[in-house]
């Protein structure tokens, strides 16, 4: 994917400045896509200049006017595109799984340290993503997916069903760091 069509799902979803943009891949779009304010800014200066974006001066009080921008047809046929091309499965290209499986010919031990730092990264990005869901999803949040909400829209249902599948991806990945954090410790003869 490339970052064009992060920033296209997302105007589509809702125009915006470049600032309001970079705020929702900080917000939303980021655990999924990152990208820098710089970037973003570039590729809405490509994309503009390509035909896939307009944008539109909105004035502010006391300030300079703000460029806002939205998916032009062009860009919305870029997306629809894109959006029929195949996906290769990706593959699992982990250098924590490769130090694993080298412990074995070193110190077992030696790697709880980093784990544990591992670990620690991904508990901390799946309270992220449930904080998230409650604030944009409340009534989800508490319900069972599909049982008892209230009817969405497609754009919200679709926005939500990427954040489950990323609680779901930190919980399994949580789990498995677990199941590594004990077949270390078994293995080390000084634990």
């Amino acid at each position: 994917m490339a970052i064009e069509h992060a920033i296209l799902v997302s105007l589509l979803e809702k125009p915006g400045s470049g600032y309001e943009l970079a705020r929702r891949f900080e917000r939303s779009i980021g655990y999924f896509w990152t990208a820098t304010h710089q970037q973003i800014y570039r590729v809405l200066r490509r994309m503009e200049g390509d035909g896939w974006i307009e944008v539109r001066a909105v004035p502010q009080e006391g300030r300079p006017d703000k460029k806002e921008y939205s998916v032009a047809d062009p860009g919305r046929a870029v997306l629809s595109g894109w959006l029929h091309e195949p996906i290769e499965p990706e593959g699992v290209r982990h250098d924590l799984a490769v130090k694993i499986r080298g412990a074995a010919f070193g110190e077992p031990g030696a790697l709880v340290r980093e784990v544990e730092r591992y670990r620690e990264v991904h508990a901390d990005r799946l309270e992220r993503y449930l904080a998230g869901e409650e604030r944009d999803f409340p009534a989800a949040a508490k319900a069972t997916a599909g049982a008892g909400d209230a009817p969405r829209d497609a754009g919200t249902e679709l926005q939500h069903v990427v954040l489950r599948g990323g609680i779901a991806y930190e919980r399994m990945t949580l789990a498995w760091l677990d199941d590594v954090l004990a077949t270390l410790r078994r293995l080390d003869p000084r634990r």
